[in-house]
Formats: structure tokens, sequence, C-alpha cells
């Protein structure tokens, strides 16, 4: 008899997060790597702005694909995937905060070309006009958000983060980072308000904000 090898299922590109979730609990790796391939990027944009430090945010994203891996059984298809994610990436990140892991910039040090590549690419910046960010001034303007984002208590930061990169729903943000949604309404005016702030001199971009 011909020895025929088999060949896994190819993974659906319309599949859903929580579809792949499930088929990666039957063993479909390819599944997996899908999820991998969907998210990475956003989950290490959230750590860069977060921690500061490309190494870290490299480290948390491999803690936290790692951790989803741990984890995989507790999973129920009726959640949802992404704000199953962000609430092992923001655990993660917590802890590279609270440990002192995390690449903290002094204010007066000149932010890394990625990182102000990924703050133009990342959920912030959509709040800009059409085209801003490939304007003269766009490595300017990112550099004043890294430094607003950088004065922000985390609690603030995280929920900012959560909503622009992550691109979250308030309710999720709220299970996330286990408060209410009328809190974190509250940590993110207060943080859109300290954007506005700091880029008011950018009129166009502060305008956009509100």
């Amino acid at each position: 008899m011909e020895y025929r090898p088999t060949v896994p299922p190819a993974v659906p590109h319309d599949a859903s997060d929580e579809m792949l979730m499930v088929r990666y609990q039957r063993g479909d790796r390819h599944a997996f790597a899908e999820l991998v391939r969907r998210h990475h990027r956003r989950v290490y944009n959230f750590a860069l702005l977060q921690l500061r430090s490309e190494r870290a945010a490299e480290d948390a994203a491999e803690d936290a694909f790692r951790a989803l891996v741990q984890n995989a059984a507790r999973f129920k298809h009726e959640a949802r995937f992404s704000t199953w994610l962000y609430r092992i990436v923001h655990e993660v990140c917590l802890k590279a905060l609270a440990s002192g892991q995390a690449g903290r910039v002094e204010p007066s040090a000149e932010p890394t070309d990625a990182l102000l590549l990924e703050t133009e690419e990342s959920g912030v910046g959509r709040h800009s006009a059409p085209g801003l960010e490939r304007a003269k001034g766009a490595s300017v303007i990112a550099a004043s958000v890294i430094a607003a984002l950088d004065e922000l208590p985390n609690d603030q930061r995280a929920v900012l983060l959560l909503k622009e990169v992550a691109q979250l729903p308030l309710r999720d943000i709220a299970e996330v980072t286990d408060t209410t949604e009328h809190a974190v309404r509250t940590r993110l005016r207060y943080a859109l308000d300290r954007l506005q702030r700091v880029l008011s001199g950018f009129e166009e971009y502060a305008r956009a904000l509100r």
C-alpha cells in the first residue's frame, strides 16, 4: 500500500480567532501559527509603548504567547479571544514594570527610531488627520506622543493602549484591567486630556483628538 502522509487541513482565512483557538485545542498547530501571525504585531506594539524597550517588548510578546499555549485548555469557545489574549499581555507587562525589567527611558533621552515608528503605526496615531503621519513633522509629533504616554500613570496608559493599539471595546478593557467601564472611561478621558495638552502646539493633531 502506498504511503500517503497526512496533510493537515488548511486554516480558513475567514476563520474567527475563537474558531482558531478551538482548533488549536484539538491539536491544530497551524491554527496557533495563524493566531500569532494575526496578533503578534499589535501585542508587540502594546508592550513596546508600555515598556519603552524593544528587548523588553520582544520578551513580553514571547512570554504572552507562551502563556497562551500553557493555558490553552482553559479557553472557552464563547469567550472573546482578543480579550483573553490581552489580559495575558497586560499581566506580563505589569510584572515587567513592577520588577524593573522594563527599559524606562529618562525624560531627556531621545526615543529610538523603532519606538517612533511603532507610535506612528499603532492605534495611537489614528487620531491624527489623514496623511499627517507622513508629514515632515511626524517624528516630532510621535516623540511628543511618546513623552506624553511616558508621563501617564500606568493605569491610564494601559487603558489608552488597550483601546487604541489593541482596539478593544470598553467592556473588554474593563475585564482585562479588572475594573468597571466607568473607571475605564474616566482613565481614558484623563489620558486623552493629557495628550491634548502636550500636543496643543500641533493644532491640527490636537483638533483631531477632540
